[in-house]
């Protein structure tokens, strides 16, 4: 759920606007960011989270009425939408946010707005190098694996994720690195790029239950796999072959080599139809723990907000 701010123009995730209250969380006008500036919510309205608020039974804190709002804070729409992105990345993003306060943040956005930081966040770096740029010290570098108990690993899972039974080289943390810090070999398993892509920060526990209900998908995949590297070779030895056919010949048009050409033409067409096929598997799986994870976060939270 992402609201709009009454003061600064910004759209962002609702827990900007939350606030905790005596019996029930409030709901403000406009985000945390303009009330660190010292801004009054009760001298804004803003009809989107009143509704939202009422339908909770949550209080709103604001004018009742959407009146005439004064102009934005951030008045142009290209810097409101780097700034959004900001905020976005910050908000997905565990190691951040357990090493920069919200507060902090905050603080740092005022200062972009108010030019007295001479940077906006910019959507064609890295989070990392935003946050750097704003001033925020983030140590995204969790992982300190040495390449020697890499290889160890590697060596002792014979290159196979531990995950799908795909060829893999990276080394996972089983209990994510930036909620641990748990460098030990015991907490190392190897992984493919796929896999440690999607496991991420998910917990380890819940990887493993989501990943034992799909066993049957894993197999496929590595039937996939293992096929698409069979044709891939065959299809790259006949590029070969076909390449010396036509340097000893010496020529570009013969009965043979076009003969060779049509072959590989099929082979090629194979491929695409597997790899197809494979790449729909591939985004099915990913869609399924990207569901599991965020139902498993959902059950956690009883709160909507």
């Amino acid at each position: 759920m992402k609201f709009l701010c009454s003061s600064c123009g910004l759209r962002m995730d609702s827990l900007h606007f939350k606030q905790e209250g005596l019996m029930n969380p409030k709901l403000t006008s406009i985000c945390d960011i303009c009330l660190t500036r010292g801004l009054n919510a009760d001298d804004y309205a803003n009809d989107a989270v009143a509704t939202f608020a009422k339908s909770l039974l949550y209080t709103f804190v604001g004018k009742e009425k959407d009146t005439a709002q004064p102009d934005p804070i951030v008045k142009n729409k290209k810097l409101r939408k780097r700034y959004e992105a900001f905020l976005q990345d910050y908000d997905g993003n565990e190691i951040a946010k357990r090493q920069v306060k919200r507060s902090d943040l905050n603080l740092a956005m005022i200062k972009s707005e108010d030019g007295k930081l001479d940077y906006v966040p910019d959507q064609d770096v890295t989070f990392a190098q935003n946050m750097e740029k704003m001033g925020l010290r983030v140590d995204f570098q969790l992982n300190e694996v040495d390449y020697i108990d890499r290889e160890r690993i590697r060596a002792k899972y014979k290159y196979r994720c531990q995950y799908c039974g795909r060829r893999g080289r990276s080394v996972d943390h089983k209990d994510p690195v930036s909620l641990s810090h748990n460098n030990s070999l015991d907490n190392l398993t190897l992984a493919c790029a796929e896999c440690n892509r999607i496991k991420s920060d998910m917990p380890y526990d819940l990887f493993i239950k989501l990943n034992d209900q799909i066993s049957g998908v894993n197999k496929k995949l590595v039937k996939y796999e293992n096929a698409l590297g069979t044709l891939k070779e065959e299809f790259e030895h006949h590029r070969r072959y076909l390449a010396a056919q036509v340097h000893l010949k010496g020529v570009v048009n013969d009965p043979e080599l076009n003969a060779i050409r049509k072959e590989n033409k099929k082979l090629q067409d194979a491929i695409d139809s597997l790899q197809s096929d494979y790449d729909d598997l591939r985004m099915t799986r990913k869609s399924y723990f990207d569901t599991g994870w965020k139902l498993a976060r959902i059950k956690q939270n009883n709160d909507i907000i």
